[in-house]
C-alpha cells in the first residue's frame, strides 16, 4: 500500500491494491493511510454458488505461484480451503467508505450490484465496466479486411472497394467463419462503416452484422489518400514525427493511436459484455489496439 501511494504521488493515476482486506479495522487503516493522497474504492465480490467456488479454487491452486512447488494437487486444494476458512472466521462485509459490491453476478443470471458513495467520471466508468464484465468463455476473432484497391496502390486511408485478391479473402473468411462458428447461432459480425470491411463481411451468411463508426481506420487527416513515399517527400517533418513516436503522433486534422484507443472504449465494453462469439473485421491500427487490450500489452 505504501509503495502504491508513493507511486500515486509521483504521478500515477490509478492503482489496484490486490489484497483480502476482510476486516473493518484493516480497511479503516487503509483509508487513514490514503487520506489527502488519493481516493479509495473498495470492490467486494460475493459468490454463493458452490460449483463456481469449487471451480475457482481448483483454478487458483492450478495457476497460483503459491502452489508451484506442491506436487499433490488435492493437498493444495485442502490447504487453500483451510486458508478460506480462516478468512471466513474474521470476515466483516464492506459497509464503510466508497464501495462497489457485486453479489452472485458471475453466472450472468441476475445477481446484485450495490454501490455506495461513488461519484466522479472515473469511478462511474469503473462501475460501468464491472457491470458489463463476466467470466463466460467465448472466442473473439479479429481479422483485417481483404486487400483493398487503395492497399494495392499503397495509399493511406480512403474508402475504396476490394481488389480481386481481397474478394478471394472475403470468400475464404466466410468459409472459415461458417465452419468455426457453425454451432454458435448467436455469434455476430462487427465491421467498421468503411466499404472494405463491409464488403469483406458480405459473403458471411447466417449471422447478424453490426457496423461501428468507432471501428473505422485511424483518420490520416491531410495525409489521407497519399502514399508513405508522398508523405516523406511532401511533408518530411510529419513523416519524421510519426517515425519517432507512432503512438502519440497525430496526423494534421486527423488522429493518433491514443485517439483511436480512446474511441474504442465503447467497443471494448460491448465486447466484454458479449456472451457469444464476435468476429471483428476492421483495420490495422484498430486491430492492433484491440489486440493489445485483450493480450494485456502495455500502451
Amino acid at each position: 500500500m505504501e509503495d502504491m501511494l508513493s507511486w500515486m504521488e509521483e504521478g500515477g493515476q490509478v492503482g489496484i491494491c490486490d489484497a483480502t482486506n476482510s476486516t473493518r479495522s484493516r480497511r479503516n487503516m487503509l483509508m487513514k493511510m490514503a487520506e489527502g493522497k488519493c481516493k479509495i474504492i473498495f470492490v467486494e465480490t460475493i459468490c454463493n454458488d458452490q460449483d463456481v467456488l469449487e471451480r475457482n479454487i481448483r483454478l487458483k491452486v492450478q495457476q497460483s505461484p503459491d502452489y508451484a512447488e506442491q506436487t499433490d494437487f488435492e493437498a493444495g486444494v485442502r490447504d487453500f480451503k483451510e486458508r478460506l476458512a480462516y478468512y471466513e472466521k474474521v470476515y466483516e462485509p464492506v459497509d464503510e467508505g466508497s464501495y462497489i459490491k457485486m453479489i452472485d453476478m458471475v453466472s450472468g443470471n441476475g445477481g446484485q450490484l450495490q454501490i455506495n458513495n461513488i461519484s466522479g467520471y472515473l469511478p462511474g466508468r469503473i462501475v460501468f465496466f464491472l457491470v458489463n464484465c463476466h467470466l463466460t468463455p467465448r472466442p473473439i476473432l479479429l481479422t483485417r479486411h481483404g486487400e483493398s484497391l487503395d492497399n494495392v496502390r499503397g495509399r493511406i486511408g480512403g474508402d475504396s472497394s476490394l481488389s480481386e485478391v481481397g474478394e478471394v479473402y472475403s470468400r475464404k473468411l466466410a468459409s472459415f467463419v461458417e465452419k468455426r462458428l457453425k454451432s454458435e447461432r448467436t455469434a455476430s459480425i462487427w465491421t467498421s462503416t468503411l466499404q472494405r470491411t463491409i464488403l469483406t463481411a458480405q459473403p458471411i451468411i447466417g449471422f447478424p452484422k453490426i457496423q461501428w463508426r468507432a471501428l473505422d481506420e485511424i483518420n490520416a487527416g491531410v495525409c489521407d489518400g497519399m502514399t508513405y513515399d508522398e508523405v516523406k517527400k511532401n511533408k518530411p517533418e510529419e513523416y519524421e514525427s510519426r517515425r519517432k513516436d507512432k503512438l502519440r503522433y497525430r496526423y494534421p486534422r486527423g488522429e493518433s493511436y491514443l485517439d483511436v484507443i480512446q474511441r474504442l472504449e465503447p467497443v471494448i465494453i460491448e465486447l466484454e459484455r458479449q456472451r457469444a462469439p464476435v468476429v471483428v473485421i476492421a483495420h490495422q491500427a484498430v486491430l492492433r489496439s484491440l489486440y493489445a487490450y485483450f493480450a494485456d500489452k502495455p500502451l
